[in-house]
């Protein structure tokens, strides 16, 4: 009944007879709008509230549709059933008011999300919205407004409300196909189309209108549109070089090309158009092959013309490969956080938003992938024990344990079942082929597989952070060689920096119990998310565009998702 007497007080200024006739009319016509609205009420889904800033009880527009107007342009129309959801919530939640429309005529609003979707399109070549019809019923909505009839201005409305939806799912959503599929355990969050849509006509005059996407997105779209750009302007031609490294003072004619290549690609601050490997190429070089990924040295090679030469076509589909993904991702990320991206083989921590620090990691060989997922992490382990998994008992030590147990006494391993310690020597292991009956562990040490501090965050993926023996392998460029876990190059900085607010322990403290082999758990508060992605395209935390290969194949079974997903 609040909005009933709220709508008849929005007719205060009306003239006497206009309000007795509108009065009597809504006797019979607004109560079974009244009921609808509570009806809808009881489907609000969690997240669809109203915006209680947006909606006051004030009218923005005289003009209402009814749910009779609604079906039909949904039938006429053939609106698919998750868009005619979402319209009938968004026009419920406002009372039936028109959105596109107010007493004067069309709002800004249509002019603003004219222009996001022609960005839209332009940006990814999604031709499966009509943007041509759209921009006509705009035009023709800017005829005099007391010329156009009811049911042409019910389509614009309904034309607009329900393909901004469909763009709003494709744009911020991305594919609807399950995720678990595509090897992402990172749950995606249903994401408020409808209160987004409610900014955009609420405050019309307002081209910055928020968009529910995280800043990764958003920086990652920017450098699509520059590349975009740039395939439309520039032609790049295959370069070649004529010995197996270019340097410093080295003179070529293939120089001019690749200072030409760095200039438009920003690597190359200055336009120059030597044929002399100068002071500022190598500069440039380094810069480019850090942000793909290569050793950066400064010198012309095989790997860096490689990275040259790839076409700017597949530089485009893996940005959109990408930006696929991080739509998946929460709009908001957590201030304080941990982020493994997996083809990057970092881990970045992250403090108030701000990266803090990064260190090289060691991530799952092709065949024990390192899984996508987020979780919390909440123990520091001192001195771990390794539990060791199944999966590498039968396969790696059980063979060695048919030619004997000696293996086990060199890498400082106990044998257990049932909780109970069993000696090796009294197991016959020659009748086991897999599923050994027995847990094997290895004890803490300076070998032990684990290194000396692991980092526990629950998960159903057996994965976790932690130290390694095996140092040398972090000064390799390309590090998937592990089991799936990830180790890390530098455990003590970050252990010292998650304990950081625990009087309890210090460096000092840390450092004590590590001269030790005795295992000591240390519970973290508050708990720190962390993120395990896989982003092969990303803008970092200087501005800088990054690509690195696609070490899982994850790139090449998702793209087939979105370009197949993109012609329908």
């Amino acid at each position: 009944m609040e909005v009933y007497f709220t709508y008849i007080r929005s007719f205060k200024n009306f003239p006497i007879a206009k309000k007795l006739f509108i009065f009597f009319i809504s006797l019979f016509v607004l109560p079974s709008t009244v009921f609808s609205l509570n009806a809808c009420k009881k489907n609000h889904k969690e997240g669809f509230l109203p915006d209680t800033a947006i909606y006051s009880g004030i009218n923005f527009s005289e003009i209402k549709l009814d749910t009779s107007q609604l079906y039909s342009f949904y039938n006429k129309y053939q609106v698919e059933d998750s868009i005619r959801e979402y319209t009938n919530q968004f026009y419920a939640r406002r009372a039936y008011q028109l959105a596109w429309f107010n007493a004067k005529g069309i709002t800004e609003a249509s002019h603003i999300f004219y222009n996001q979707l022609s960005s839209y399109i332009q940006t990814f070549d999604d031709q499966s919205f009509d943007i041509q019809k759209i921009d006509s019923l705009i035009n023709l909505a800017h005829q005099d407004h007391q010329k156009i009839n009811e049911e042409d201005s019910n389509t614009i409305e309904l034309f607009l409300t329900t393909n901004y939806f469909r763009f709003a799912e494709k744009a911020y959503g991305g594919i609807q196909k399950d995720l678990f599929d595509l090897e992402w355990f990172i749950p995606r969050k249903k994401k408020d189309y409808l209160t987004t849509l409610d900014s955009l006509v609420s405050d019309s005059g307002n081209p910055n209108v928020k968009e529910p996407v995280n800043q990764y997105y958003k920086l990652l779209k920017e450098q699509l549109a520059f590349y975009k750009n740039l395939q439309r302007t520039v032609s790049f031609p295959l370069i070649k070089i004529d010995k197996k490294e270019l340097i410093l003072k080295d003179t070529s004619a293939s120089i001019r090309q690749v200072k030409n290549f760095l200039f438009f690609y920003q690597d190359l601050k200055n336009k120059d158009t030597s044929a002399v490997f100068n002071e500022d190429l190598k500069t440039a070089l380094s810069n480019f092959q850090k942000r793909m990924g290569l050793v950066s040295n400064g010198k012309l090679n095989s790997q860096t013309l490689a990275q040259i030469n790839t076409p700017i076509e597949d530089r485009i589909k893996q940005m959109m490969v990408n930006l696929e993904r991080l739509r998946w991702l929460p709009e908001k990320i957590e201030s304080d956080y941990l982020l493994v991206n997996i083809p990057e083989f970092k881990l970045h921590v992250f403090e108030k938003g701000q990266q803090v620090f990064d260190a090289n990691v060691v991530v799952g060989k092709t065949a024990t992938k390192t899984s996508i997922f987020k979780g919390e992490l909440a123990t520091v382990v001192l001195n771990p024990y390794w539990g060791v998994p199944q999966s590498i008992v039968d396969n790696e030590i059980l063979p060695k344990l048919k030619k004997g147990t000696s293996y086990l006494t060199r890498n400082n391993m106990e044998v257990s079942r049932n909780g109970k310690l069993v000696d090796p020597n009294t197991v016959n292991w020659s009748q086991y082929s897999g599923n050994t009956p027995y847990s094997f562990r290895q004890k803490p040490g300076k070998n032990n597989s684990l290194g000396k501090i692991k980092f526990l965050f629950p998960n159903n993926y057996s994965i976790y952070l932690h130290d390694t023996p095996a140092k040398s392998l972090f000064g390799q460029n390309q590090r998937a060689f592990s089991h799936g876990c990830i180790r890390v190059q530098n455990p003590k900085s970050l252990a010292e920096y998650i304990l950081r607010n625990d009087p309890k322990w210090k460096i000092e403290n840390i450092d004590k119990v590590l001269e030790t082999d005795k295992e000591q758990q240390i519970k973290v508060e508050p708990k720190v998310p962390v993120f395990i992605v896989y982003l092969s395209a990303w803008v970092d935390h200087t501005g800088q565009l990054n690509f690195r290969n696609d070490i899982y194949d994850f790139d090449k079974r998702l793209s087939e998702e979105i370009f197949e997903t993109s012609k329908k």
